[in-house]
Parts: structure tokens; C-alpha cells; sequence
């Protein structure tokens, strides 16, 4: 059985909010509230109300099932029609809470400058698009080797087959040579080691409750900022080699 610990890392997988983004708590009734008000403004508060409890529903089966979900999905539940003013009005409420951490760039820089491959694996409802809008946005996006986001496959983490597709879109085989970073004990650090990673947690993000999962993992390593992973790869490699 191959030892984790002496294996060197070679891609470098990351979580994206709450982990490159920086974590916000949002009020989603809001949200919906000022998206439903573009749709129907004399029925903005019901159809806030089914949106808000579709998209918890989707959370849920997220926690306990596993299985992604689409924004489509939501609004389907809902029964709610997202015209493209209403779209627009969801993208724009959600616009201030997409900023990357502040030393992003430069350890994604730094990671790359190693040689190290880098990937995203996103339990999301949103595009592929949207999310690549955004990395293109803040100037990342040529950084970035593979992404996975959940709105694409059938799961969510933490299951397995999410962290192999992550695995297989930086076109690596062996798990014991990637490091997963992420907010969440349960999503991120538990469901890469389920697999043979590693997993290095940054405790940012008050996760809420009803998103907490079954098991938490101990991670390999508690960072605080991002800035501290090309030391600590720097490290673990060294002691590799």
C-alpha cells in the first residue's frame, strides 16, 4: 500500500469558496427576494420563499446523497421561471461575494512557477461558464490546469467519483500525489483522504449548520492563508525526495 506521506506532490486541488473566494455569509432569502422581484414584483416574497426552499433542498441531498444539482434544477422545484433580466439580477446580487482571496494570484503563481499542476473541484449550481467568467475576471483562469464543477457530473463531495474527476481533468492517476485544500472537514478534508489525498484544511468559513456532514477529517495540515501552501508542499516534498 502506497505510504501518502512519502509520495511528493504534484497537483495541487483546490475548493473554490471559501477556500480561493473569499467566504461571506449571504442571506439567500435575500437574494432570491430581489431576484423574484424582477420576475413578479407582487409576488416576489412566495416566489422567494419556494426558491429559497428548493435550493436547501438541493443542499441536503448534496450532504447526504451526494448528487448535484444545477441552478435549472432549483428553479425547477421552485417552479419559478429565471428570465434572462431575472439571471442577470441572481449574477449581479452574487457578484460581491466571487472575490478571490487576496493572495490568490500570487500562490497560484507560486505553485506554478514548481511545476505543480493545479485544479478546481467546485460543489456548485452554477456553470462551467459562470465560474470561468469569473476566474477570467480576477486574471486566474490560464493558471488553472482542470476544473470539475459539480453542476457537470452526477456528485457532489465528498464522494469519491467527484475527487477522480478532479484527478483525471489535471491528468493525474495517483491520489496520493495530489493535496486537496478546502473550508469544509467533511466535503473537502474527509472526502479527499477517503481517497488517497491529502488534504490541507483553511479554517475560513462558518459552514452552515445544516450543511455540516457526518464525519469530519483531521486534516494533514491547517493553513490560514493560501500564501503558506507553497512553503508547506516545499516541505513535505523536500522530505519526499
Amino acid at each position: 500500500m502506497t505510504n501518502v506521506k512519502n509520495e511528493p506532490i504534484e497537483a495541487v486541488l483546490f475548493d473554490w469558496g471559501g477556500t480561493l473566494a473569499t467566504w461571506h455569509d449571504i442571506d439567500l432569502h435575500d437574494v432570491w427576494r430581489s431576484v423574484a422581484t424582477v420576475i413578479d414584483e407582487t409576488r416576489a416574497e412566495e416566489l422567494a420563499k419556494r426558491l429559497v426552499e428548493a435550493e436547501g433542498s438541493i443542499w441536503l441531498r448534496s450532504r447526504d446523497e451526494h448528487l448535484s444539482s444545477t441552478l435549472e434544477e432549483v428553479c425547477l422545484l421552485a417552479e419559478v421561471e429565471l428570465t434572462p433580466a431575472a439571471l442577470a439580477e441572481y449574477e449581479r446580487q452574487w457578484q460581491p461575494h466571487t472575490e478571490l482571496e487576496p493572495d490568490a494570484i500570487e500562490t497560484l503563481q507560486a505553485l506554478r512557477d514548481r511545476g505543480l499542476k493545479i485544479g478546481i473541484l467546485s460543489n456548485t449550481i452554477w456553470s462551467r461558464q459562470r465560474h470561468e467568467d469569473i476566474f477570467a475576471r480576477d486574471g486566474v483562469l490560464e493558471l488553472i490546469d482542470g476544473a470539475v464543477y459539480t453542476s457537470e457530473v452526477p456528485w457532489t463531495k465528498p464522494h469519491p467519483e467527484a475527487f477522480r474527476a478532479a484527478m483525471q481533468a489535471v491528468e493525474m492517476a495517483e491520489p496520493a500525489r495530489c493535496l486537496f485544500v478546502g473550508d469544509r472537514l467533511f466535503d473537502d478534508v474527509w472526502g479527499a483522504q477517503n481517497v488517497g489525498m491529502r488534504a490541507a484544511h483553511i479554517p475560513h468559513s462558518a459552514i452552515p449548520t445544516n450543511q455540516i456532514g457526518h464525519t469530519e477529517g483531521v486534516p494533514d495540515a491547517t493553513v490560514h492563508r493560501l500564501a503558506e501552501l507553497p512553503t508547506l508542499i516545499d516541505t513535505w516534498n523536500n522530505h519526499a525526495a
